[in-house]
């Protein structure tokens, strides 16, 4: 019986017309089904025979009931299992998918697709709610609706004219169902998913795997549709180049954005590689992340550049916006978030350079690969990283929130659920896409010490990669069994040599020395002995070999026929004397006649007669050695038909033999020039091209030179990556504005920096006359020392703006290790810094007036004389105008660019980030110090209002840190007295004050008082535990009236505010919970739930919320925007003060009481205020 396999219409998707189909035949004998077969068929389908129907028609197609039952291609294997009394069949197929049969209905009973290489990417649609894009590295595109209730894994499988790993993924913002993708073969295409018709590719490939895809508004030359919302297609290739693709014409050439950038910006130096972009949301600025670990945002559409974020000194992975944040991962494992509002809607005259994160993430022990920002919450951010975790983050206070430990192998994709806050899937090495929760994670830091992934592919590679120490190591041993020193081009090198010429070995090689390094003594002198002992076989067989080589080895002969002509027997030699002689005579009588033919048929040189032409005139012995070259030739002896044609004087011949079988060498080409210029020239070609074969780089570079051909001998050198002797060659035969010198120095360069030498590659940048990337590649090594050396090198090469920016952050580095005097110097090297030499001044007064109060303890590694505390009452600011007149020339008679005004316009241009509560002290004080300048300059203007403003900022700053002691300390020094208006005491002034600047007093003195009562109350309770008599230590003319001053404290409009955004908080907490419960609850499919319910609904809590914001839009503006201590616990501070003082009146403490019974909500507070109450 033959059974002939129809060929069916394919469904659910187009034939690509440059894929053959092809077939894959399977064929399963179902069990218990003696009469039925079941095959696979062309298109993925499966069929049921029936062998004993009769008819044409004898099969039946699996899944005809609904759409998309059937695999997409061919079928590989297919098993039968009877269970629940249901006959199943199980398929595998090409499409990567397993599906699972009932024969009975022949319909799909479930699908379960499956990848088959590392997701790279995974991206929610903005339009399609829970439509989820995988790309894989096995040539395909997954689009997973993830929403769906019927199917759990409803996927659809894009393969058409892709044909490599799926690398990067981005979904149209506007246009539903557009999907673009980069692969790892450089090419960019769009998918539409709802549509079976096979991609769109862009014409302009990238060179290397496509990283990255962005949709953003289009930068000229491409220019957007009038009345038309119209978006570009941005990729990012591993070579550096961002290019930008019109998603309507993929056909025409893409444009390069560096371009643009350079002509906006006026860029003259090399621009560093590009790895990553992000369109901020709403298309106005982008960012670019670049190798060398700076990030530029730029302005669209023009591009110019807005600022430079030089946080990183790694390769920049990943960038992500949310809405003015920016959070940028790298090869580093410290995530950074910059906020970046004022510089958008405020943009300075120059572009500033930021080197203070506004928040700092750390936790990671190996590269972060991407980044998701959470849709749902106020910045929470999740991040992947090698060290095979996800973590999710809380990035205002800096916490961390869960991490997830489920996969095997580093992470390389993440994003945020878009309709549950809190679920994140994430993919990477392990083949695997995965769901998970963050409120069920164990864990909330990733793991410390050695990197989960790295450790375990370490413990592979040691499993494969052991050797034999002897051969593993490299090593020689000589005759007299001592270790031989390895050689490099023919020379010894030394263990220190080794270290200055070897690159970064990889793990393989690490492990391989320290195999053979640990090689025992006793085994060394074990090999010595045994080579000793035979040393005296040895060196007879050596003495043997000697001897039989000294032996003459009879050379070949150049003329074998001739010679063997001449061997013959005597009569044959009697006859050759009689022809010859007939010859020769003949000759003689005719030698005036060239013409005379050779006298009865014996022509010498030929045939029988082939050795006389050794002995006769010239003609006879061209044919002699026409005729030993043709048999040479055909022995293979060419060595001895160049010589031949040499001594027939074919120069050009014996050139020509050589050069076609590969055999020149020098000998012949020194004879060269005798057949001429060109032939000389063409032979020296030729011995090039061989000697390059034969990896003969550096001899074949000085033949090229013997011929003149300078460039092409440094070509050939660079080509090679012989960069070391292409320079030197190019330095010493080009001239100096060659621009062949500049590319040989900065292709070294580029190789050096590849490899990690930046200080190498600095000196060739240099060489080129690249003083700007000299000075970026030496940064890159982002510690002092390089930020220091880099700084130099641009001030001395007239890089001014990028000296001044590299000794900023090298300065603010001392700063922050408290290495008072290298700070400054840095900076006083370069023009145009003096508002941060004053910067640094407040900042280092104000460090040793806090380790002086022992508020932080003493870490300074170096302090100017002008610094060290100085006695009696001075303010901090009568201090700072004191050193600023004395060392920097700094007053309020200064003019021009030392003036107070320009100084203060050039501080406010300075970032400054709000400091977090895991800043470090000296973090701290930087940023504080920033705001203390600022006063000092206003002080200087006359400014009052100003000056309170400044003021107040730099106390918030200090409090918002959650460093009680350091604010307490500041105010302190700021304030002796305990009064604003008295914060001189060697130049008083009556201020004269705005209502903003009135009502900033008002908090800055609350703030005050509120740090004085606790120094009073923990002075007194420490002097009545020790017994003594409590010491009242304010008094009223130390501080004015205080229990006037004290009613700031207890202000009833700021307990109303700070009131309700407790239960705001409470509120979004309560909504979390009712959140979660649903979606256990959801889960449970309706178990009973043992637990208490809360009473509250989803929309009375809405009601509540509506409450509260309508009562906080009531209050004034002031009470919002200079906020105050914590009203509440003023109040119970003030009656616990009370008990011990008499200085805290009735009436306030009957008020303390009032505010309490209003405001006091939480546990904490309500225990603590019962002890008053009651």
């Amino acid at each position: 019986m033959t059974l002939k396999l129809p060929y069916l219409k394919r469904r659910g998707s187009a034939l690509d017309p440059g894929v053959k189909e092809r077939l894959w035949l399977s064929v399963l004998w179902p069990r218990g089904r003696s009469n039925q077969l079941v095959s696979s068929c062309f298109s993925g389908e499966l069929v049921v025979w029936d062998l004993t129907r009769s008819g044409k028609q004898r099969w039946t197609l699996l899944g005809t009931s609904s759409d998309g039952q059937n695999h997409s291609r061919i079928v590989f294997n297919m098993s039968s299992v009877l269970q629940d009394d249901r006959e199943l069949l199980i398929s595998t197929s090409m499409d990567r998918e397993i599906k699972c049969w009932d024969l009975s209905s022949l319909d799909c009973c479930w699908t379960l697709p499956t990848l088959g290489g590392f997701v790279y990417k995974l991206a929610f649609s903005p339009v399609g709610a829970g439509c989820l894009a995988l790309g894989v590295g096995d040539n395909m595109i997954r689009v997973w609706n993830t929403l769906t209730t019927q199917n759990q894994y409803d996927t659809r499988s894009f393969w058409q004219g892709i044909k490599s790993k799926v690398t990067a993924l981005a979904w149209h913002p506007k246009k539903e169902g557009s999907l673009a993708f980069g692969t790892d073969d450089g090419k960019v295409g769009i998918y539409d998913v709802f549509s079976n018709k096979p991609p769109q590719v862009s014409s302009s490939y990238h060179r290397r795997t496509v990283y990255t895809l962005a949709w953003g508004p289009p930068v000229p030359p491409m220019t957007s549709v009038a009345g038309k919302a119209c978006h570009s297609l941005y990729s990012c290739g591993g070579e550096g180049v961002i290019l930008q693709h019109d998603p309507a014409r993929l056909s025409g050439d893409a444009s390069d954005v560096d371009s643009l950038i350079r002509d906006s910006n006026n860029i003259r130096h090399k621009l560093s590689p590009h790895t990553d972009l992000s369109w901020k949301p709403d298309g106005k600025v982008v960012a670019i992340g670049n190798e060398d670990g700076c990030v530029d945002v730029y302005v669209a559409p023009p591009l110019k550049l807005l600022c430079s974020v030089q946080q990183h000194h790694k390769i920049i992975n990943t960038l992500r916006w949310h809405h003015d944040l920016l959070a940028s991962g790298s090869s580093n494992a410290v995530v950074y978030v910059h906020d970046l509002r004022a510089v958008i809607e405020n943009p300075p005259d120059s572009p500033p350079v930021l080197t203070e994160p506004y928040r700092r993430l750390c936790g990671h022990t190996a590269k972060i690969t991407d980044m998701a920002w959470s849709p749902h919450h106020d910045a929470r951010l999740v991040t992947v990283s090698y060290d095979g975790t996800a973590q999710v983050w809380d990035v205002l206070q800096e916490a961390t929130v869960a991490n997830y430990r489920g996969h095997t192998g580093y992470l390389l994709c993440v994003d945020w659920s878009p309709v549950d806050p809190d679920l994140v899937w994430t993919g990477g090495k392990d083949f695997t896409v995965q769901e998970w929760s963050i409120s069920k994670q164990e864990f909330t830091k990733p793991p410390t010490g050695k990197k989960l992934v790295e450790l375990k592919e370490k413990m592979k590679q040691k499993k494969k990669n052991k050797k034999k120490p002897t051969s593993a190591g490299g090593a020689m041993v000589s005759a007299g069994g001592a270790m031989a020193s390895p050689q490099v081009n023919g020379e010894k090198v030394t263990n220190e040599e080794k270290a200055s010429t070897g690159q970064e070995a990889s793990g393989d090689e690490d492990e391989v020395g320290s195999v053979s390094s640990t090689t025992p003594a006793a085994a060394l002198f074990e090999t010595q002995k045994k080579s000793s002992s035979s040393s005296s076989s040895v060196a007879a067989k050596i003495k043997d070999r000697t001897d039989l080589m000294m032996k003459r080895k009879k050379p070949r002969s150049l003329l074998p026929l001739s010679s063997s002509m001449d061997q013959r027997p005597r009569e044959d030699q009697l006859q050759d004397c009689v022809s010859l002689s007939t010859c020769l005579s003949t000759l003689r009588r005719h030698d005036a006649d060239g013409q005379t033919p050779p006298p009865g048929g014996c022509v010498p040189g030929e045939g029988r007669h082939l050795n006389l032409g050794l002995y006769c005139d010239r003609a006879a012995l061209h044919r002699l050695l026409h005729s030993e070259e043709d048999a040479h030739l055909e022995a293979c002896h060419f060595d001895s038909v160049v010589y031949l044609r040499l001594w027939s004087g074919d120069l050009q011949g014996a050139l020509q033999l050589a050069t076609e079988r590969g055999e020149l060498n020098d000998h012949l080409l020194s004879l060269a020039p005798m057949a001429g210029f060109s032939a000389w020239q063409r032979a020296v070609q030729a011995f090039v091209q061989q000697l390059c074969l034969q990896d003969q780089h550096l001899k074949a570079a000085s033949h090229l030179l013997s011929i003149n051909q300078v460039h092409e001998a440094v070509e050939l050198l660079l080509t090679h990556r012989l960069y070391r002797e292409a320079a030197t060659l190019a330095l010493a035969r080009l001239q100096v504005d060659d621009l062949a010198l500049r590319r040989v120095y900065s292709s070294w360069a580029s190789s050096l920096e590849k490899d990690g030498h930046f200080s190498s590659a600095a000196k060739c940048y240099l060489a080129a006359g690249a003083v700007f990337d000299a000075a970026k590649v030496i940064a890159r090594k982002n510690d002092v020392a390089s930020l220091r050396a880099a700084a130099d090198v641009a001030r001395i090469g007239g890089e001014l703006a990028l000296a001044r920016a590299l000794a900023l952050r090298c300065s603010k580095e001392l700063a922050a290790a408290q290495d008072w005097v290298a700070a400054q110097e840095v900076v006083m090297c370069h023009g145009g810094l003096k508002v941060h030499q004053l910067h640094l001044s407040v900042c280092e007064l104000a460090a040793a007036a806090l380790e002086d109060a022992a508020a932080v303890s003493p870490s300074c590694i170096s302090r100017h004389s002008w610094a060290s505390p100085a006695g009696g009452h001075a303010s901090l600011l009568d201090r700072v105008r004191d050193v600023w007149e004395e060392q920097f020339a700094i007053s309020e008679r200064s003019t021009g660019s030392h003036g107070a005004a320009a100084l203060l316009q050039e501080l406010r241009s300075m970032e400054s980030p709000t400091a977090s509560t895991h800043a470090s002290v000296a973090q701290v004080l930087l940023m504080s110090s920033l705001h203390l300048t600022a006063a000092a300059l206003c002080w200087l203007l006359d400014d009052d209002a100003q000056l309170v403003m400044c003021l107040w900022r730099a106390v918030t700053s200090l409090t918002d840190a959650g460093n009680f002691s350091v604010s307490a300390g500041i105010c302190r020094r700021l304030f002796p007295h305990g009064d604003v208006s008295a914060f001189s005491t060697k130049r008083p002034k009556t201020l004269h004050l705005t209502d903003d600047a009135a009502h900033a007093r008002d908090s800055l003195h609350a703030a005050i008082l509120f740090h004085r009562l606790y120094e009073h109350w923990w002075t007194h309770e420490t002097t009545d535990d020790k017994g003594g008599k409590a010491r009242d230590v304010p008094r009223l003319q130390d501080g004015g009236v205080w229990s006037g001053d004290l009613a700031l404290l207890v202000c009833e409009r700021h307990a109303a505010l700070q009131d309700s955004r407790r239960r705001v908080s409470e509120i979004q907490e309560q909504l979390s919970a009712m959140v979660t419960q649903h979606r256990h609850a959801h889960a449970s499919e309706g178990q009973e739930d043992s637990g208490k319910r809360s009473d509250e609904t989803f929309l009375s809590l809405s009601v509540k919320m509506s409450t509260i914001q309508r009562t906080e839009d009531g209050l004034e503006d002031d009470v919002k925007k200079f906020p105050r201590p914590d009203v509440v616990e003023c109040c119970l501070l003030l009656l616990h003060v009370s008990r011990s003082s008499a200085f805290v009146s009735e009436s306030l403490q009957e008020r303390a009481k009032e505010l309490l019974r209003k405001y006091a909500r939480t546990p904490k507070s309500l225990n603590a205020s019962q002890r008053f109450l009651t």
